[in-house]
């Protein structure tokens, strides 16, 4: 009969580890057993481990640490889940101990002018519920019909990229976004880029967020209540976009996603325009913000040419009227339109804005449309190559960013695809970049898993290994270290950061990423007054 965890196997251990010439303490053979039997009789349940580890400390009260380890590691019950010596875990730890707050913090935050309701539903079923079936992918700049938006979603659905187009066909539109709110399983979030950079501020309870945009009664109910928002900006009827995700190996037909990542389409008219503009840049006198968040001229890709024009010079106007001293971040994200992003680039905009925030299709258009470095690529090859992206930054800011013979006030920008994250600045002009850039990295892995920190187990480190930093002029080799994961170079007056990211394995949520890793760099960012 087995012997139980009585006085005589208490005697018997003591007796081993107390009376010998060897001063090693381990645990005698009654003991062990003892312990052996409480965990596998009930290796299902949480009590009989507590029992288990009861014993020990009951039996054996002067046990070595080292020894406790060595009866853990023979008693383990499976795999070893990635901990701090991974080089997830490595990575997170060495994040927690480079982000700092900035020396001087931002106290107010403006931030407009693109405001929605997010509806977001699996985009395989919607379409699904819809009668559609998946034939060819093909990109269309404007969605038309239904079978424009099946066309477009299984586009990027097969290169796992995010995109966002304009629907303009109202009735239709309005049909589609009926079937997808009482779709079950649909949810209803804050959307477009100003309101999520907004709810990321309004995080930090000290920050005093004013947020400008068309805000109707769902999208009021929905935000921080930290989230001030003038009367002006009221209006009763919601914006709604429609956010179609999709898996990572998701199947579709002949479609595979490689990516977890979501098609996004409107009819905002509302947004579109960028209605609230004027009462956005009305309401900062009062306000007194030290630093402005604009977004949403990607919006007004479904309007005419003429209006583009006309709106984007007003743009630059209202943003000359913004006290000069105020740091001014623009967001950019999807757009089609050449055209449109090439006068965004040329017409004022840029050199009228401090900072940038774009990802890499956002990045590699931009190029092309303003004929910049590596404007002949179609499209990037799977992960965006380091050195490509770099070169497109550094020209960026030679060519529109502050200088001595330029009257620019544009000295920052944050680039962030799913591996990686560089931010870019121009010497002097920046504080804590190497927090910011780490603190927007680390948000890109907790809001994707919905977490508070980061999981090492729920994550993976993809990022290349190594990279050469640049492909138009001779470059150096970074050879990545998840011990030292900000990693720092210089060329010719500008400053490049770069970290990896650590990616969800299984995301929970793909939509305001971008948003909320600019809202984060932001946070971290201190700006030199000039």
């Amino acid at each position: 009969m087995a012997r139980g965890c009585d006085a005589n196997s208490y005697t018997s251990s003591r007796a081993q580890l107390g009376g010998g010439a060897s001063r090693e303490r381990i645990l005698s053979p009654p003991v062990r057993r003892c312990v052996r039997k409480a965990m596998w009789r009930g290796s299902a349940c949480a009590g009989f481990l507590a029992l288990a580890v009861g014993c020990v400390f009951l039996l054996e009260p002067e046990l070595p640490g080292s020894a406790l380890r060595s009866l853990w590691s023979s008693l383990r019950l499976g795999p070893v889940s990635p901990g701090p010596l991974s080089p997830e875990g490595r990575l997170a730890a060495a994040w927690d101990a480079l982000i700092v707050q900035p020396a001087r913090r931002w106290r107010r935050v403006a931030v407009g002018v693109n405001a929605c309701v997010d509806v977001v539903i699996s985009g395989v079923k919607l379409l699904q519920a819809l009668g559609l079936s998946p034939r060819s992918g093909r990109d269309h700049a404007v969605l038309h019909s239904r079978s424009d938006l099946e066309e477009a979603f299984v586009y990027f659905m097969g290169k796992g990229a995010a995109a966002e187009r304009f629907f303009s066909d109202k009735e239709t539109f309005h049909d589609i976004a009926q079937t997808a709110s009482e779709f079950p399983g649909a949810q209803h979030y804050v959307g477009g880029n100003a309101a999520l950079i907004g709810q990321r501020f309004a995080a930090n309870t000290d920050l005093k967020v004013l947020l400008c945009g068309p805000i109707g009664p769902k999208l009021h109910e929905l935000l921080d209540d930290n989230v001030f928002v003038p009367p002006e900006s009221l209006q009763e009827v919601d914006e709604f976009h429609l956010i179609l995700e999709y898996l990572a190996g998701e199947e579709w037909g002949p479609f595979k996603a490689p990516h977890a990542n979501r098609f996004i389409f409107s009819h905002d008219l509302s947004n579109g325009a960028m209605n609230m503009l004027e009462v956005f840049v009305s309401s900062l006198e009062e306000f007194q913000p030290d630093l402005v968040v604009l977004s949403g001229l990607h919006m007004m890709e479904g309007q005419s040419k003429e209006l583009q024009r006309k709106r984007l010079l007003e743009v630059v106007t209202s943003i000359s009227d913004i006290p000069t001293g105020i740091p001014i971040h623009l967001e950019l994200a999807s757009m089609t339109n050449r055209e449109l992003m090439s006068s965004i680039v040329h017409q004022q905009v840029f050199p009228a804005v401090t900072s940038l925030g774009l990802n890499e299709q956002e990045l590699l258009f931009l190029s092309q449309s303003a004929s910049g470095p590596h404007a002949s690529l179609s499209s990037w090859d799977g992960i965006p190559d380091v050195g490509m992206v770099s070169d497109i930054l550094f020209w960026i800011l030679k060519e529109h960013g502050r200088s001595k013979s330029r009257s620019s006030d544009l000295t920052r920008i944050h680039f962030h695809t799913l591996v990686y994250h560089i931010l870019a600045t121009v010497d002097g002009h920046w504080a804590n970049q190497l927090a910011a850039v780490a603190a927007g990295a680390r948000v890109a892995g907790t809001q994707a898993c919905a977490t508070e920190t980061i999981d090492a187990s729920r994550v993976s480190l993809r990022a290349p290994q190594e990279f050469m930093t640049s492909h138009s002029e001779p470059g150096s080799k970074i050879v990545l270290n998840p011990n030292k994961p900000v990693v720092e170079w210089h060329r010719e007056g500008v400053t490049f950061h770069f970290t990896p990211v650590l990616v969800c394995k299984d995301p929970i949520r793909t939509v305001g990423l971008g948003d909320a890793i600019s809202a984060e760099g932001l946070f971290y960012s201190e700006a030199h007054p000039h």
